[in-house]
Parts: structure tokens; C-alpha cells; sequence
């Protein structure tokens, strides 16, 4: 029997965080889905768009050899119905959301994954941000 394992995730400016926790992911069973937030669902939470679009998000994850298939999350609330929909056993996250996902221990096995040190998306667009203004 096969583990699939899913997570989510807006992956913008693709950096080593990335694919650091999409590799340990993907170990954790045999077949990872990555559900990458739209456009719009990234505004609602963090007030911005992205850096790049979503087709472009996606297309970035789906290039991986570690991930095997991809979707739009287009609703935090809907967190349950993708997990039964992509039939998964595994939800992986950052260990910055630890706690935030335990309600769906009921179906599927939650693993928080520590975060890779010193990087963060954010962290990257201040940065740019601050060389421009120099």
C-alpha cells in the first residue's frame, strides 16, 4: 500500500526552503500532491500578491522530481476537503504552523517539518527591497 503525502504552500521566489521541506515531504511516502495557494487566496492572508502568478508557482513545484502532482488551493476553510480529495495519509507543513493543523489528526497523520534556518520568502523580498532603495 502507498503513503501519500500532501502539503501546501504559496511558494513564491522559489528558494532552498522549498525544496528542502518538499524533499522531506516527498520521503515520507511515495507520492506527494503540493496544493500551492492562488493569487487571491495569498492576498487575503499576507495582504499582497506574490512575486510571481500562480501558473508560474505551479508550474515551478510541479517541475520537481520529488513532487508528483499539483492543485490550486483556492480556500484555507477547504483544508479538509483536499485532504479526502487527494486521498491523503500524510499532511506535511512548516514547523512555523505547528499546532494550527492538528484538527485533521482524525484522517490523516500530521508531520510539522523544521523550517530550513536563516531563509525565508519574506525575508528574500525585504531584502531586494532594500538593495533597490540603496
Amino acid at each position: 500500500m502507498s503513503t501519500r503525502v500532501i502539503t501546501f504552500g504559496t511558494f513564491d521566489v522559489f528558494h532552498v526552503g522549498h525544496v528542502n521541506i518538499l524533499t522531506r515531504a516527498h520521503d515520507l511516502g511515495d507520492h506527494l500532491t503540493v496544493g500551492i495557494s492562488t493569487d487571491e487566496l495569498n492576498h487575503a492572508k499576507k495582504g499582497r500578491y506574490p512575486v510571481y502568478r500562480q501558473e508560474h508557482r505551479s508550474q515551478i513545484v510541479a517541475s520537481l522530481d520529488c513532487v508528483d502532482a499539483v492543485f490550486y488551493e483556492h480556500s484555507l476553510e477547504a483544508k479538509r476537503e483536499y485532504l479526502l480529495e487527494h486521498r491523503a495519509d500524510v499532511l506535511v507543513m512548516g514547523q512555523d504552523w505547528e499546532g494550527r493543523f492538528d484538527e485533521f489528526r482524525d484522517v490523516v497523520e500530521v508531520v510539522y517539518l523544521p523550517r530550513t534556518a536563516d531563509i525565508s520568502t519574506t525575508d528574500i523580498i525585504h531584502e531586494i527591497k532594500n538593495r533597490l532603495e540603496d
